[in-house]
């Protein structure tokens, strides 16, 4: 998606109004998306009243799932019997593969949500395609200007119309609720144009293409509505104003940040990509429903040891209990002095650092704020300083009995049988 030099002073850009030209693959997935997209019509939203997604959505994604076939077969017929060899078997197969990654990009019927997970499971169908040979050397351009910027328009059109919940979206410090490529995408058809003739080059991490909006213009409305139709960051920025509220800076607080950025395009894409390996690919609950065959296969990384012991939820989850863990009541102080702080039963009593707190329902540990101390903080002295405590839970002792020849108080209520008679 980066631009190309044509030439000294002039680059090929990839703007969404002007796509290349399409091959078969790409006009057939295009018919695909046109029709799941009619099938809008015969799925009108329910107008009862609800309190999060449209129960709708689940009639629309059983008629595109029932679709999803015919489809497949119609405009993929040349990929598909190539590869089945004749055999009913095999293409029932691929066709079924297809089919999952497909159907998983449209979001959960069960849970009425879309989010960043279900945008891979269609990343992952056109990847699919792309090892099956449905495409060619140099269709990079094509394939995400004719078929993931318009699945974007569908899936945009999806939101609005079954008002689908964002899934796993870390609210407004989240980059989007519900997408993360066109970031990718948009931001590299911005990026400085590279050599055409030597892809083996390093793509530039710095700079802009000349003539190309200041990324603080994503801030501006004026601005977003000047380049949503030719780019594809923008048009998320357009989608995300059309559905919030409020100032840019409030409810998109990270996009805001980017947005100041000075080295340019080069540097928001390289960052973007830094940020989709970290926060889409390297969490478990975006990638946990992403399923495996025979195009994607489920294979032992040779690192997997060395980075699994890496990993904080490898640490807690396969780390023995401790002996001060395993008891359930807390040990007591061993700081002098009168008063003693209390210690949770899984902390460590040594120097090491305190074990986290594990969810019952999961079994992996409560996520702690960045800024949190690996160390527990310091057992309390015993030089006249005392650690604070429960009101009942002093070690002082107890006032001394009340002296010879002098009755205790006693609350009126409380009166023995020997005094009613007074």
């Amino acid at each position: 998606m980066f631009p190309t030099k044509k030439q000294i002073g002039s680059s090929q850009q990839s703007d969404l109004t002007s796509p290349p030209e399409l091959s078969p693959a790409v006009r057939g997935l295009r018919s695909v998306l046109d029709e799941l997209s009619s099938l809008l019509e015969k799925a009108p939203p329910n107008t009862g009243p609800r309190r999060f997604g449209n129960v709708a959505f689940r009639d629309w994604f059983r008629l595109a799932e029932d679709a999803a076939d015919d489809l497949l077969q119609e405009h993929l017929t040349e990929t598909i019997e190539r590869h089945a060899q004749d055999s009913a078997d095999r293409k029932r197969a691929l066709i079924d593969e297809l089919k999952a990654y497909l159907m998983g990009g449209f979001g959960s019927a069960q849970r009425l949500d879309y989010g960043t997970g279900h945008e891979l499971s269609f990343l992952a169908f056109l990847g699919c395609l792309w090892k099956l040979g449905a495409f060619s050397d140099g269709e990079e351009r094509s394939i995400v200007m004719s078929i993931v910027q318009p699945y974007l328009d569908l899936i945009r059109n999806l939101i609005m119309t079954y008002t689908l919940e964002p899934a796993g979206s870390h609210g407004v410090w989240g980059l989007d609720d519900h997408s993360f490529a066109p970031y990718i995408f948009g931001s590299a058809q911005l990026g400085p144009p590279i050599d055409s003739d030597d892809f083996t080059k390093p793509v530039p991490t710095e700079g802009s293409l000349p003539g190309s909006p200041s990324p603080s213009t994503v801030a501006k409305k004026d601005s977003v509505l000047d380049w949503k139709d030719s780019n594809m960051y923008f048009s998320a920025i357009y989608f995300i104003n059309s559905v919030k509220k409020g100032p840019f800076w409030e409810h998109s607080p990270i996009l805001y940040d980017i947005s100041g950025i000075k080295d340019g395009w080069g540097k928001i894409n390289k960052g973007m990509l830094k940020m989709y390996a970290a926060e889409v690919l390297g969490k478990f609950p975006v990638v946990q429903h992403f399923p495996f065959g025979d195009l994607f296969r489920w294979e032992a990384d040779p690192r997997a040891a060395a980075n699994q012991e890496k990993s904080v939820h490898a640490q807690q989850l396969h780390q023995p209990r401790s002996k001060e863990a395993s008891t359930s009541a807390p040990p007591s102080s061993q700081a002098s002095g009168s008063g003693g702080g209390t210690v949770a039963p899984w902390a460590r009593t040594g120097g090491g650092t305190a074990r986290p707190q594990m969810q019952s329902s999961t079994g992996v540990p409560s996520t702690r704020a960045p800024w949190a101390g690996s160390q527990k903080p310091p057992a309390p002295s015993g030089s006249g300083t005392v650690s604070t405590a429960a009101p009942w839970a002093t070690n002082q002792r107890q006032p001394p009995p009340p002296a010879a020849g002098m009755a205790p108080t006693k609350a009126p209520w409380s009166k023995t049988d020997g005094d009613r008679d007074r």
